[in-house]
């Protein structure tokens, strides 16, 4: 969007591979989560291990620290905001007798909603600080904007589903919840009208190395089939049903105004826990 490449495109849509048994072999979900990402990266005083210990500041234990008070605030999370944080330590020291002088956390913040986005993030923020604190450490946090929440068009989940319960059979089609993963076509839906659903053909969960492709019709063929029809759908007559689609409800952001929103999010904060001087 930033370099135009979308200005001539007035709806989008994509599907994406399933592998939930109970949501059927073809369904639109309600909406999938945003996210922002984060880099905590520790900042303390390297020390021998066994020698001196007491002249170090140990990076890797405020970012465990960090992760502790991470863990801590999950429970102020509200169901409604369906926010997920994932933490990984990526790096916590490289000699085993030397004390960490540096320790790097890297994380995504999930929820529904941009503002329950922001809200864990701003939790999350007073953790990694935290941590920093507590050992005197410094703390290094980049925030970096990521996909914005889904919102499927109505319009084009009701095309879809027709095509969809002639493709896979109307008692395999499903209404999905929302689900808590992220895409990039949120970032779209905030400016266009866009489809996002699932059909199925894998099994074992997503991103495992139990997943795979058991039915090739469904998870390779059907999709296709999917795609072109709902095409044919949206152009015929005139474009009849692309124009009934971009009639209805407008999206929340402007081109301009989205781009200036996720411009906003990226930002660096360096917070020194040390003791006063």
């Amino acid at each position: 969007m930033r370099l135009g490449h979308f200005d001539d495109v007035d709806l989008a849509m994509m599907i994406h591979t399933n592998w939930r048994a109970e949501d059927g072999k073809a369904g639109v979900p309600a909406s999938n989560n945003g996210r922002v990402g984060k880099t905590a990266r520790f900042i303390g005083r390297a020390a021998h291990a066994g020698g001196a210990p007491h002249l170090g500041v140990n990076a890797l234990y405020a970012a465990q620290l960090a992760l502790d008070g991470i863990n801590a605030v999950r429970e102020t999370f509200r169901d409604e905001d369906s926010i997920r944080v994932h933490p990984i330590l990526t790096h916590g020291g490289s000699q085993v007798n030397v004390i960490p002088g540096e320790a790097r956390l890297e994380m995504y913040v999930r929820g529904k909603t941009a503002e329950g986005v922001a809200d864990a993030s701003r939790k999350v923020d007073r953790a990694l600080r935290a941590g920093a604190l507590a050992l005197g450490a410094r703390v290094e946090i980049d925030t970096l904007p990521g996909p914005m929440p889904l919102l499927c068009d109505r319009a084009m989940a009701r095309l879809f589903e027709g095509t969809a319960r002639g493709l896979v059979g109307a008692e395999h089609y499903r209404d999905i919840p929302h689900r808590s993963g992220s895409t990039d076509m949120g970032d779209l839906s905030q400016v266009m009208p866009v489809l996002h659903p699932y059909m199925g053909g894998a099994r074992g969960p997503g991103h495992s190395a139990d997943f795979a492709i058991v039915d090739p019709e469904l998870g390779y063929v059907q999709p296709a089939k999917a795609l072109a029809a709902m095409a044919v759908d949206l152009l015929a007559d005139g474009a009849a049903g692309a124009r009934e689609v971009l009639a209805g409800p407008r999206p929340p952001m402007t081109r301009q105004g989205y781009l200036a929103f996720q411009r906003g999010i990226a930002r660096r904060e360096l917070y020194d826990g040390g003791d006063p001087t």
